[in-house]
């Protein structure tokens, strides 16, 4: 939140917040409950997604691993390898668009 004199302060939502430079009261419960939980939803929903991806590549390596044996730990560090380098950049990125393009409310003091 970034009050009218300049002072910024991190503050969650449902939580009312006075400046200490003005002492203006800023409510964050003018932004809509429903659209606030709603971006809350989609991104828990995206991080779910990314951790339900890295725990199938780990069940499936570790299948194969227990199939192939000590060799197939030779092809762990291409396989980090591909998660860090290919699949993590490009849900980031797609993560960040998302982001920037979230609706911006006008906060008014009380």
């Amino acid at each position: 939140m970034r009050c009218d004199c300049g002072q910024i302060e991190h503050v969650p939502y449902g939580v009312t917040w006075v400046c200490p430079e003005c002492d203006r009261r800023w409510n964050t419960n003018q932004i809509p409950a429903d659209e606030y939980w709603g971006i809350m939803r989609e991104m828990r929903d995206e991080r779910v997604k990314v951790m339900v991806v890295a725990v199938v590549i780990a069940v499936a390596f570790a299948i194969y691993a227990m199939t192939q044996g000590a060799r197939a730990w030779m092809l762990a560090p291409v396989v980090l390898a591909g998660w860090s380098l290919l699949y993590m950049p490009r849900w980031r990125r797609k993560l960040r668009i998302k982001t920037r393009n979230l609706p911006r409310w006008q906060l008014h003091p009380e």
